[in-house]
């Protein structure tokens, strides 16, 4: 008996490599979004509440939304680095493969610049500025994960560092300037937790629910500046400004951002 031979299979497209229909809202939305574009780059201001991937709640992630800048026919443009669900802000996408391994590289090179701001709770941190060196390990509770704070000699010890400085404070809360040198999940949260002065909206560490007698909206951080090399020459420094949420609780605080 003859055996018949079968072509070979073809490997089936990834997910992330699927185009991905979306509404005109969704595709008007995603536009409204970016605040910086070129050959290479697209800069988004990415609003608190959307996941930057896939995660267990079923709708549509940046990622997805990325294909409404898609060219046709192309492939949509690439996450270079993720921001927590409630976090907003600056996230940097990648219009073509060269450019995003350029710009991966120049990511685990340390090249970036990351500055957020937070609203922290209560009054400002102890001293008012300085730098938190202390490692994290991931620990997992039932389907979540949570980083801790460990000794430096723990077998699942991450090296983590975040810098600090008080913008501005009062007895109940103070607006902070954040800088992370390294980039572990959650790392500002728990660094600012570990100092007694968790972020606020923060539940899974301890954050402020309620302050100056409201209810605080999300978790008050907000990715602000992001300075990078760009895959075509040259050094790049983009800002979003502060979203509604995040400007409303410090107006209600009294607290401000100083002039520059």
């Amino acid at each position: 008996m003859t055996k018949v031979r079968r072509p070979p299979a073809q490997a089936k497209p990834k997910a992330s490599d699927t185009p991905i229909e979306l509404t005109p809202d969704e595709i008007a939305f995603m536009r409204s979004l970016v605040i910086h574009e070129d050959d290479s780059i697209f800069v988004i201001n990415k609003p608190a509440g959307l996941s930057s991937q896939g995660g267990r709640i079923k709708a549509h992630t940046l990622d997805d939304l990325l294909w409404a800048l898609a060219r046709r026919d192309r492939p949509r443009p690439r996450l270079i680095h993720r921001l927590d669900r409630d976090t907003s802000g600056v996230i940097l996408t990648a219009r073509t493969k060269p450019a995003a391994t350029f710009l991966g590289k120049a990511l685990m090179g340390m090249r970036f610049r990351k500055t957020y701001l937070a609203i922290v709770a209560p009054g400002a941190p102890e001293p008012r500025g300085g730098r938190i060196d202390s490692p994290l390990r991931r620990e997992s509770i039932g389907r979540e994960a949570y980083m801790r704070v460990c000794e430096p000699d723990h077998p699942d010890a991450e090296a983590a560092r975040s810098r600090y400085r008080t913008l501005a404070a009062n007895a109940q809360a103070a607006l902070v300037e954040l800088s992370p040198d390294t980039g572990r999940m959650h790392q500002l949260r728990v660094h600012m937790a570990s100092i007694g002065r968790p972020i606020a909206g923060d539940s899974r560490y301890g954050g402020a629910l309620v302050l100056a007698g409201a209810p605080v909206p999300r978790l008050m951080l907000h990715a602000a500046r992001l300075v990078f090399p760009h895959p075509e020459g040259g050094e790049r420094r983009i800002e979003a400004p502060l979203p509604d949420d995040f400007k409303a609780v410090l107006e209600k605080l009294d607290l401000a951002l100083p002039e520059r």
